[in-house]
């Protein structure tokens, strides 16, 4: 995934805070903050799976696999 993340609407399908849906605000290496409803929530990328809402499809991503600074990331996949 080489595209940036912040602005996706995304569902967190397994972490430690259960699964729930929201929209994705900003991104560390190891963390997504997520709002949802009224408020937002730091979720922790690793033993985390998402599933984001990219141009219409659905992709699903281990949290393992893109805990990268976002700018990092994206050069890697390149």
């Amino acid at each position: 995934m080489r595209s940036e993340l912040i602005g996706l609407d995304v569902e967190v399908r397994s972490s430690g805070q259960g699964a729930f849906e929201g929209t994705v605000v900003d991104e560390t290496k190891n963390t997504f903050t997520i709002r949802r409803q009224d408020r937002e929530v730091v979720v922790p990328k690793d033993h985390s799976e998402f599933q984001f809402t990219y141009q219409g499809e659905k992709v699903l991503l281990q949290g393992s696999e893109i805990q990268f600074r976002p700018e990092d990331r994206i050069k890697k996949i390149r």
